[in-house]
């Protein structure tokens, strides 16, 4: 069986850059599961699986369809519970969602105003004006006013990385002694960040820097196969 992992890719299908795919590349190897990966542009997500998602990642597993990180890492649980846990049982699971909410409020956002315009550069030019004409009105502002507001939060993005510094003093994964799907959703966010604008916001000697380096050698290197930006 074949599974299927549609995912956001640039004008080169080969920059896969979602921090939400990212989440589920790491998932799926994680649980040892092979995948192929179906590159597509934020104008053919409508298109996909006879318009199945508006969204992705999605997932096509046999003969179910999963969107939503969050959903397909419960679902890999749920249907391959012989293989490694992502979650460590229900606390691990409450766990994740408070990181979820926290990295998408915290995290996206501010990368969102770092990398705009990079984003905005790798793709190709149908993908590019509706990146524009969709992110100008979500944000109410233009992408270079957007991008300008964002120089400040490279000089803060570390800031906003403490508590995870603090806890990594004590432990090698925010899972514990190994990786667990908290990671990988703070792992996306960093790695969105790392293949579209590449821009340097940690010191090498930062613990979240070092962790951050042992996820991209997690699972044979898998988070390296996209190169930085």
């Amino acid at each position: 069986m074949t599974r299927l992992l549609y995912a956001l890719a640039g004008a080169d299908k080969e920059r896969q850059f979602s921090p939400h795919v990212w989440k589920t590349v790491m998932s799926l190897a994680h649980k040892g599961l092979d995948h192929d990966t179906v590159p597509v542009g934020f104008t053919e997500i409508p298109g996909i699986e006879n318009g199945g998602t508006a969204t992705v990642p999605l997932l096509r597993d046999g003969d179910r369809l999963v969107g939503d990180s969050f959903a397909i890492a419960l679902y890999l649980d749920e249907a391959y519970p012989d293989r490694p846990s992502l979650f460590g049982g229900a606390g691990g699971e409450t766990m994740a969602r408070f990181i979820e909410n926290w990295s998408q409020s915290t995290l996206h956002m501010a990368i969102t105003r770092i990398a705009i315009l990079d984003i905005h550069n790798l793709l190709g030019e149908a993908d590019r004006a509706y990146f524009r004409r969709s992110r100008e009105e979500r944000l109410g502002a233009s992408l270079e006013d957007v991008a300008a507001a964002g120089k400040a939060e490279v000089e803060d993005f570390s800031r906003k990385l403490q508590p995870l510094r603090n806890m990594l003093k004590i432990q090698p994964f925010i899972g514990g002694e190994g990786p667990l799907f908290p990671d990988y959703i703070v792992f996306g966010a960093l790695q969105w960040l790392r293949t579209t604008a590449g821009t340097k916001v940690l010191e090498e000697d930062d613990p979240v820097a070092l962790w951050f380096a042992r996820c991209l050698d997690l699972h044979g290197g898998v988070g390296r196969r996209v190169t930085a930006a």
